[in-house]
């Protein structure tokens, strides 16, 4: 009855690191595609620091005219 008992434990042992095995193989893949979704993001990321970056650069040379008041914008039927 031992030899049966062990069979059965190596049997249930077995199916017990198979699954573990498709675990594993699952978290990789996902590991893997959540590491590209982030390179993606940080490039994106990287993109626009850069443009705003540029934006910044810009700003000081559109607004050297001093403070705007929005009083001189109006048109000039009002």
């Amino acid at each position: 009855m031992s030899a049966a008992m062990n069979a059965e434990q190596a049997r249930a042992l077995q199916a017990r690191v198979e699954a573990l095995e498709i675990k594993v193989s699952f978290s990789e893949d996902l590991l893997e595609t959540l590491n590209l979704a982030l390179y993606r993001q940080q490039q994106t990321i990287d993109a626009l620091v850069q443009e705003l970056r540029q934006l910044r650069q810009q700003l000081p040379e559109a607004g050297s005219a001093g403070p705007r008041n929005l009083r001189d914008e109006l048109p000039p039927h009002y």
